[in-house]
């Protein structure tokens, strides 16, 4: 499947928290657009799921000179991000013209109010996951892939309304969002070789809309998966947006 006849060209894509959810769709939507030669990354901490999706994609039979590895790491860790890092290095070697990581990997952590969070290590326990991680697994990747003719750089960070936007109760969701937001925008200004996103996806049928309703009793009208993330494939095919920008699902 090609959007408009573009393609990724011949590259690499990294997508964290790929196992489920908008990752997982990502995984099939990217998997279409690279070209033969190309190399997808998955990374999630569950080995079993990362293989399930990858002899799903495997099963499409024209594609089968796509490599797909799979890296069961927790990205909270030093250790995880290593992992990532060490792996991907191992395809710098290869002639590609596309570096594409997508940072998906988040999570909704405790919702309560300001002053219930008085426990630093379970704060750091969530930015750490939330903020930290995407910042040394980009810088990274950076460092692995660096700059040359001809090579095209791409950064997501997946994002929410609530990088802009203040709601009770959710300090610790919105405050990464946010942190994450400017972190992506101080990369666009330093690196202008490197096409940085931050895409709010919208309201996903996910697990995390699932736990936010239990936990408390908001509904919204869900989206699939599958229709934000060809949303976000068909912004970056066009590349018709500055360097640094916030998008919103509902905006594009």
């Amino acid at each position: 499947m090609q959007l408009g006849g573009l393609t990724l060209g011949r590259g690499i894509c990294i997508i964290t928290g790929a196992s489920k959810g908008f990752g997982w769709a990502l995984a099939h939507e990217v998997y279409h657009l690279l070209e033969p030669g190309s190399v997808l990354l998955l990374v999630a901490r569950s080995g079993t799921l990362l293989q399930e999706l990858k002899e799903e994609l495997q099963s499409f039979t024209d594609k089968q000179r796509l490599v797909v590895h799979c890296i069961a790491a927790n990205l909270s860790t030093t250790e995880g991000v290593n992992e990532t890092v060490r792996v991907a290095g191992q395809e710098a070697v290869n002639e590609i013209d596309n570096v594409l990581l997508i940072n998906n990997v988040g999570s909704l952590g405790p919702i309560s109010g300001f002053q219930s969070f008085t426990d630093l290590e379970r704060v750091n326990s969530y930015l750490s996951l939330n903020i930290s991680s995407p910042l040394t697994l980009t810088a990274g990747i950076l460092q692995t892939f660096p700059r040359r003719p001809g090579l095209r750089w791409s950064v997501v960070n997946v994002s929410s309304i609530y990088a802009l936007q203040a709601l009770p109760s959710w300090a610790l969701y919105c405050t990464a969002k946010a942190a994450r937001k400017m972190m992506f925008s101080v990369l666009a200004e330093e690196e202008p070789n490197v096409k940085v996103l931050s895409y709010s996806p919208g309201p996903l049928d996910t697990d995390m809309q699932e736990e936010i309703r239990r936990l408390t009793g908001i509904s919204h009208c869900l989206f699939p998966c599958k229709e934000s993330a060809a949303k976000l494939m068909k912004l970056l095919l066009d590349n018709d947006f500055s360097s640094g920008a916030h998008l919103d699902f509902f905006e594009v």
